[in-house]
């Protein structure tokens, strides 16, 4: 009996974890030319976007269920197809893969890391949007 009642607590205590606090995101990126593979969730919570006139930058964080290197491989095919240019790779056992992109006045880094249930996936862009004007009768 003191074993059913444990199952039946473990079930309900692992089933409220699962339950999150509102329906999943659809993943989205801030840039129409940083693709975000399929299976990959937002976290609004991690999320950061900052604008001024003349530059754009955000930090997205998505979390998914999937390989870090199978990640790895498609965020690398999807961006070389959307004329990103590849600079570098490292992968580390403790921090993960980073891969850094480059394009016209554009820079891209994306970092896959495991943590303990999920797959992390942080992908940090800079992109200058215009250039400042000066101000009439400055020079």
């Amino acid at each position: 009996m003191a074993r059913l009642f444990l199952l039946c607590a473990l079930v309900l205590t692992l089933a409220s974890c699962a339950s999150s606090s509102g329906p999943a995101r659809p993943a989205r990126s801030e840039f129409e030319d940083v693709p975000v593979p399929a299976g990959l969730t937002l976290d609004s919570h991690r999320t950061t976007i900052i604008e001024s006139p003349t530059v754009k930058a955000a930090r997205l964080v998505y979390r998914s269920r999937i390989k870090p290197d199978s990640l790895a491989v498609a965020y690398r095919t999807a961006l070389e197809a959307n004329g990103w240019r590849h600079v570098s790779s490292t992968t580390s056992a403790d921090k993960g893969i980073t891969q850094v992109y480059e394009k016209q006045d554009s820079s891209l880094q994306v970092l896959i890391y495991e943590g303990w249930y999920y797959t992390w996936t942080e992908v940090s862009t800079t992109r200058i949007t215009g250039r400042p004007t000066a101000a009439p009768g400055s020079r």
